[in-house]
This record gives structure tokens, C-alpha cells and sequence, in this order.
């Protein structure tokens, strides 16, 4: 293998492809990445068995050539070494050359270096995946349904299924829901041309989805993703992502979903999550993180909490609507400010049955998505 290729395409490659490198991983061959050269360009692949990640830099595009290839061939580097190398090298090109027993020499400006590759025949092949239901979806709208959706998954591998975010696909409608059991997200959107597409339970490891959204592009590019029997293909690009989907049921979270409230308030949320962020403050000293919540009488809503080291704070805000039976509540700032952090709608809905039943939160402009947070029993 020897090739000639500018710095910033193998640098973007190589920046896409090790995100799936695992430090923990006992296998020497997945400490490291995969280089394939043919005529048309360079594949690069990395893999941690959960995931694999391929990005294609082709030789040529729009006339510019970006590889020259001399020899093709394969070789396995050290990521670790590799990734930080290639970064830190002077010049706009790279020179690359294999040779026996894998020896690899690169070079750019007066840096000469000599890695020591493994061989590309032990590297796991990639998932094979039928193309038989594949949708596509708006890259900005992709991330932002994870954004929305992912910090509610569990941090707790005693469940793995709830470190994923659930994917259904049903009369068009695409929903995430995640969960941890003490609060809950969904987010849904409606995607044309998926008539003949359906699926449910699919679940993807939300550490994997919060990757993926890293490698999407910020401009408004289409994602084609492909569901198997367990493996969701993602093509983005010249890049392909390939995850494992995660094994097991996910529970049925519809049923801890009033479907009518004793109480509805309408407020900004812009103030409410500053409200809430000074509340926090106090909460988070005390290491409960419970702030309070209860309707006035003259109107609004009142948010405290307290420390009993230093002190305590309360404030009152306005509400824009306000229907029902008056309400004293305790909750996890820490989990509303979650949500508040995701919300684009200037206005919030938030719902309840009762001090102990869960707190619904529903954006005015935002009517696919909804989040369900549990309540504290406190003394007070």
C-alpha cells in the first residue's frame, strides 16, 4: 500500500470512524483502525463490536484529487496513536507506505514516522445488513429527537434495555420514548414516504445515538437508516454507522400516563427554568436536588427550596392560564431542568392528577413531544 492524501480529508475520516474505538476492549485488533485503498479512494473502518463505523475518502471530488494511490492495499494502525499523529503532522499532505510485516511509514513536510500496523485479515467484517426497510429522515430533525429524548435514558447497567431509546415506526409516525423510571421523554415525527415501513421495539443504546448526532452534519443533509433483525444501519454520506440493537423488551410506558388532569398551568418557560436553575442552587447544596411547587391563591405558582445549612429560597411567578384544583408539589430540579434545557417552545404546559401522581410537561409548540417526571414524598 502506498498513497499520497490530504491531511484535513483523512483527518475528518479518522475523526468520524473513532468514535467507535473502545479503551475497554481486550481485543487487540479493535484497538485499532482499519485502512483499505483501492483506485476509487480509502475506507476506513473502526468497530467495538456494539458499534462499527466506515468513512469513505474518494480519490477524487469535484475535480480535486484528494488521494493518489500508488499501491493499494490494507493495514490496521493503532488508534490511540494514529488519530493524535495525523492531527499533529506539518504539512496539507500525507505520504503512506506498507510494507513487509505490516510496517508502516508516514511522512509529511520533515516528520518521518514508522508505526508498527496489524494485519487487516484479522479485523471482524462488518454486519450485512438486507436493505429491506430503510426511511429516511431529516439530519437536524434525527438530532434533534435524540437531544430530546436521551437524557432520560438509565445511566444503570443492571437494565441494559433502559440505556437505549425506543424506536416505534407506525401510520408514519416515527417515536423515541426513553426512560430511567423516575422520568420519561418522547418525541415524535411524521416522515413521508414510509407507508410500507413498520416497526416497534427497536431499542439503540442512547451513548450510541448521542455519537451518531455528533457525526451528522449541520447542514439540513438526509439520513437513509436501514432496520434489520439486530443491526440499524445509518448512511450518512460517505459515512456508514452500523449499532446493535439492544436485546430485550422495553416496558410498556403508556400505562403511568394520566390521560386527565386535576390541575393544568400554562407558564413561560423561559422564567420557569430560571426559576427553577436559582431553586437548584439550594437544593443541590443539600444533595436532594427537591424543589416545591404550589398554586397561590391570589394566582401564579410559587417555586422554594431550602438547605439547612444556608437557608432558603422562594419566588413567585406568573402563570398564563391556569384550570383546576390548587396544588403543593415536590420534585427533582435537577430532572425538570433536564427537560427545560431540550424545550424550543416559548410557552409549557404542565399537568397533574395529584401530589403523588407524575408531573406531565407538554411544550404549546412543540405537540409531538412530552415528558413525564415522578414526584418526591416529602415531610413538608
Amino acid at each position: 500500500m502506498k498513497i499520497s492524501i490530504l491531511k484535513n480529508e483523512l483527518n475528518e475520516s479518522i475523526g468520524h470512524v473513532s468514535k467507535a474505538i473502545s479503551s475497554r476492549t481486550t481485543i487487540p485488533i479493535l484497538t485499532g483502525i482499519k485502512l483499505e485503498v483501492s483506485h476509487q479512494g480509502v475506507t476506513l473502518t473502526a468497530s467495538d463490536t456494539d458499534i462499527s463505523i466506515q468513512s469513505f475518502i474518494p480519490a477524487e471530488n469535484d475535480s480535486h484529487t484528494i488521494v493518489k494511490v500508488e499501491q493499494p492495499g490494507s493495514v490496521v494502525l493503532p488508534a490511540k496513536f494514529f488519530v493524535e499523529i495525523i492531527k499533529k503532522l506539518p504539512s496539507k499532505e500525507i505520504h503512506m507506505e506498507v510494507k513487509e510485516g505490516f510496517q508502516t511509514y508516514i511522512s509529511s513536510g520533515s516528520t518521518e514516522i514508522q508505526i508498527v500496523g496489524l494485519d487487516p485479515e484479522e479485523f471482524p467484517v462488518l454486519p450485512s445488513i438486507e436493505e429491506n426497510e430503510t426511511i429516511s429522515i431529516p439530519g437536524d430533525l434525527l438530532k434533534n429527537m435524540i437531544k430530546q429524548t436521551a437524557f432520560s435514558i438509565s445511566t444503570q447497567e443492571t437494565t441494559p434495555i433502559l440505556t437505549g431509546i425506543l424506536w416505534n415506526l407506525t401510520d408514519n409516525e416515527f417515536k423515541f420514548t426513553a426512560t430511567d423510571r423516575h422520568r420519561l421523554a418522547t418525541r415524535a415525527a411524521h416522515l413521508e414516504g414510509t407507508d410500507n415501513v413498520q416497526f416497534g421495539n427497536i431499542v439503540i443504546a442512547g451513548k450510541t445515538l448521542n455519537e451518531l448526532s455528533k457525526i451528522i452534519p449541520d447542514q439540513n443533509m438526509l439520513v437513509d437508516i436501514v432496520v434489520a433483525d439486530n443491526q440499524v444501519l445509518f448512511k450518512i454520506d460517505k459515512v456508514l454507522f452500523y449499532s446493535r440493537i439492544l436485546d430485550g423488551i422495553y416496558p410498556d410506558t403508556s400505562r403511568i400516563i394520566p390521560t386527565a388532569y386535576k390541575t393544568e398551568l400554562t407558564l413561560d418557560t423561559k422564567k420557569l427554568s430560571e426559576s427553577i436553575d436559582r431553586a437548584y442552587l439550594l437544593s443541590r447544596e443539600e444533595k436532594t436536588n427537591i424543589v416545591r411547587m404550589q398554586t397561590l391563591e391570589q394566582g401564579g405558582i410559587e417555586i422554594s427550596s431550602s438547605s439547612s445549612e444556608l437557608g432558603k429560597v422562594r419566588e413567585e411567578l406568573e402563570v398564563t392560564d391556569f384550570k383546576g384544583e390548587p396544588l403543593k408539589i415536590s420534585f427533582n430540579s435537577k430532572y425538570m431542568l433536564d427537560v427545560l434545557k431540550v424545550v424550543e417552545s416559548e410557552q409549557l404546559m404542565i399537568a397533574f392528577t395529584g401530589m403523588m401522581s407524575p408531573i406531565i410537561l407538554r411544550p404549546l409548540d412543540e405537540s409531538n413531544s412530552m415528558y413525564v417526571i415522578l414526584p418526591y414524598r416529602t415531610t413538608n
